[in-house]
């Protein structure tokens, strides 16, 4: 049975923390295609307009937040950040940690692994639809991504260079070393690292964070000796 128009304003309210202006938009948004054919009103209209809009603007609220949060990655690294945070497993998962995989109207059982996902993001372009832009970022980054995921980790886990240089150095019998110094900057102190192998200098960076700096020289390295 379809949510009322309340249940559905309670549950944005209380869950993404956002009164709904248009009702409808969420109401297409937890519509499977499944339940598109004709009816005593009509075709009924799906979710998957709003999925392929959402699908977009998830994708443009990531980049934005990663470019800001990491001003010193390669557009390599942001993209195989950006991968990992909106892949159809994780959206899948947090759509179910939301609930959403509840909510949304399907006829009988379908049994898809990407429908909690293809909902999540049908529900990110209604957001998109009904709230703007800005808003939608705020809302999508406050109260799902940066509630439910650790970003630092997800960095952590694409981006781990230092180990994978550490590991490469000692199969094959080199020695790294890491150098670091500061240097003054007109709004915040920055680090530079230098990588050592086998005693000489051969690569180096500059970031806000010790450990970001590490990563970045390390990554240098790898590309360098042509490690994958």
């Amino acid at each position: 049975m379809p949510l009322s128009d309340k249940e559905i304003r309670t549950y944005f309210k209380n869950i993404f923390g956002f009164r709904i202006r248009h009702v409808n938009l969420f109401r297409t948004a937890l519509v499977h295609r499944s339940m598109s054919g004709l009816s005593e009103i009509g075709r009924r209209e799906n979710n998957e307009r709003l999925e392929f809009l959402g699908d977009a603007v998830l994708d443009t609220i990531i980049a934005d937040y990663l470019c800001h949060k990491y001003p010193f990655e390669t557009e390599g690294g942001l993209t195989q950040m950006r991968s990992k945070l909106v892949n159809r497993q994780r959206l899948g998962d947090l759509a179910v940690k939301l609930g959403l995989h509840n909510m949304v109207e399907t006829a009988g059982n379908i049994n898809s692994k990407y429908l909690p996902g293809n909902t999540f993001e049908a529900v990110v372009g209604a957001i998109y639809r009904d709230q703007g832009y800005k808003k939608t970022m705020r809302i999508v980054l406050e109260h799902i991504f940066l509630v439910h995921i650790d970003m630092d980790a997800v960095f952590e886990e694409t981006n781990d260079y230092k180990s994978k240089l550490l590991i490469w150095a000692q199969r094959h019998r080199h020695k790294v070393s890491f150098a670091h110094d500061t240097e003054p900057d007109s709004h915040r102190e920055l680090f530079r690292v230098h990588v050592n192998l086998d005693g000489r200098t051969v690569a180096e960076a500059v970031s806000n964070s010790v450990k970001e700096a590490e990563q970045r020289a390390s990554e240098m390295v790898l590309v360098e000796m042509g490690v994958d």
